[in-house]
């Protein structure tokens, strides 16, 4: 399940709507509008291997990797976030939901930096 922090505007929500990606959105349909981000973590955690997009720089640590869920860190322009998810979702080393739980994943222009459950190390993945 593919899930938009409240902080992604709609209209990025609807152009990945439109591309056929299965997303949801914090505050429509799912969640509550206004959740503070202490509370995002164990709403993730009641449910089925979310994948959580987010433009908020706090949910990109380390520390914050689980098995059950992955976080996902928007580094790049506002307007540009359903471009760039789609590419992170077409992403060979993220490409199925698998690939992307226990991960917290930095997306930016360069590439992805991803931090793995259990690695000491991130890795760098540029845009192929």
């Amino acid at each position: 399940m593919n899930i938009l922090d409240e902080n992604v505007s709609s209209i990025q929500r609807q152009l990945l709507q439109d591309w056929g990606i299965p997303i949801r959105h914090i505050g429509y349909g799912i969640g509550r509008k206004g959740m503070k981000d202490e509370e995002i973590i164990p709403f993730l955690l009641t449910l089925s291997r979310p994948i959580f997009f987010t433009e908020d720089l706090d949910f990109f640590k380390r520390s914050l990797c689980h098995a059950k869920y992955g976080l996902v860190f928007l580094d790049i322009k506002r307007d540009e976030s359903a471009i760039f998810i789609r590419r992170l979702l077409r992403h060979p080393e993220c490409d199925a939901q698998a690939k992307r739980l226990g991960k917290v994943i930095r997306v930016s222009y360069a590439g992805l930096l991803s931090y793995h459950l259990h690695a000491k190390e991130g890795i760098f993945y540029d845009w192929k």
